[in-house]
């Protein structure tokens, strides 16, 4: 026979209700925080996989707000870029409007004016800054204001730099446009060769922008620009052109691969086409006037409208076909440079259009990654309330079984029956 003690009665009964206490306030846990899985020790595995999904949707919660950061930069440099391109667009008509010949030197006068106020608000928005208040336009160097009006002319002052996000794993997006790209590297002509007349120039010949006949010419490429030189004997007009090289040196007029026109007979607006380029000089040229094809170099868009807003305040004496013919030439130029000015924004704005298509795809994807991954992390940590309150009833009972027991045991005693 084994004898048992009263005090390991005592402790047993007693550690086993401790244990059905633990288990009941356990499950009472689990019903109030919702959750299954309240330490490693409940479920090992699910436990770890829990730490990782909680890791992703950390990571995939701050690419959403990355991504939105990315999406406010963008509309923003848009919708200052709209406001940019419609700027240049008025100016445009206000320099169509300048070419005709009604117009007086007060006239002009006050396109000049206007022209003045459109300038001061152009530098306005390319320094524009966004809620936080860096500017937009000045690279890498928010807190850098890009533009500064100097005695010279528009200054840029901050960098190419570029403002990156990362919106994705392996992703990272610019949002920014720099200001030199936009504002100051437009380039002059038709944007791959400009055309000019000379000041001296005493006839009424104005040279048109001109265009290429095949892709770039390597001549161009080169950096080879031609001056094209008229004489007229006995009311006879000709032309001839010479070249020359990056370097200075002359080129040669009638040997490949440069073959150039010299003494052609001129007419009025007739084609003029060597090296794969091409123009028209319209007018009657005097004797010894001269026109310049070089290759495009870059003028700032404020240098444009400086120019053009100098060439409508230059008065145009009566009569003078020459100052006429110069100021034609220099109006054609600035619209030449506007619309290359133009193209630069609109090229931008496109880059621009096309990341943020790509956040709001991003953004899409990132939502619907977030709603799987927290699929994934209810169906590992959410409780089953059902089956939860079911044990939890059973274990209430148990326990409340176990203390009966006790007390019905606890209180036998051999003396009762003596």
């Amino acid at each position: 026979m084994i004898r048992i003690s009263t005090n390991t009665i005592f402790d047993s009964n007693v550690q086993s209700m401790d244990q059905q206490q633990a288990q009941l306030l356990h499950t009472q846990l689990q019903v109030s925080s919702g959750k299954r899985v309240m330490t490693p020790a409940d479920d090992p595995a699910a436990a770890a996989q829990i730490v990782g999904l909680s890791q992703t949707i950390g990571m995939n919660t701050q690419y959403t707000s990355n991504l939105n950061a990315a999406n406010a930069n963008l509309s923003l440099s848009e919708g200052t870029l709209q406001s940019v391109t419609t700027l240049i667009q008025n100016i445009q008509t206000t320099a169509v409007s300048a070419g005709n010949a009604t117009l007086n030197n007060s006239d002009r006068q006050t396109l000049a004016t206007n022209l003045q106020g459109q300038l001061t608000q152009l530098i306005g928005l390319a320094n524009s800054t966004d809620a936080n208040g860096n500017y937009l336009f000045s690279g890498s160097q928010g807190n850098v204001k890009p533009f500064a009006l100097t005695a010279s002319g528009v200054q840029y002052q901050g960098d190419t730099g570029q403002r990156l996000i990362q919106v994705a794993s392996n992703l990272n997006m610019v949002t920014n446009a720099n200001g030199a790209e936009l504002f100051m590297e437009n380039k002059d002509g038709n944007g791959y060769f400009v055309t000019g007349a000379s000041s001296s120039n005493a006839g009424s010949g104005v040279i048109s922008q001109g265009n290429l006949t095949t892709p770039p010419p390597t001549a161009l490429q080169q950096g080879n620009s031609y001056t094209v030189t008229f004489t007229v004997t006995g009311g006879v007009t000709t032309y001839s052109i010479t070249g020359k090289d990056a370097s200075g040196n002359p080129l040669p007029t009638a040997t490949q691969p440069a073959a150039l026109p010299a003494n052609q007979s001129y007419t009025s607006g007739q084609s003029i086409s060597f090296n794969g380029i091409e123009f028209s000089i319209q007018g009657t040229p005097a004797n010894g006037d001269s026109f310049t094809v070089a290759p495009s170099t870059n003028v700032s868009v404020f240098q444009t409208i400086q120019n053009l807003i100098n060439t409508l305040n230059a008065p145009i004496p009566p009569g003078n076909a020459a100052a006429s013919a110069n100021y034609t030439q220099q109006l054609q130029q600035s619209m030449g440079n506007l619309n290359q000015a133009l193209n630069s924004v609109l090229t931008v704005r496109a880059r621009i259009g096309s990341n943020m298509n790509q956040v709001t795809s991003l953004q899409s994807m990132s939502s619907t990654l977030n709603l799987q991954y927290q699929t994934s992390l209810s169906q590992l940590q959410d409780l089953d309330y059902t089956q939860a309150i079911t044990q939890m009833t059973q274990q209430q009972i148990g326990l409340q079984a176990a203390m009966q027991s006790f007390k019905i045991v606890s209180g036998l005693s051999l003396f009762n029956y003596v």
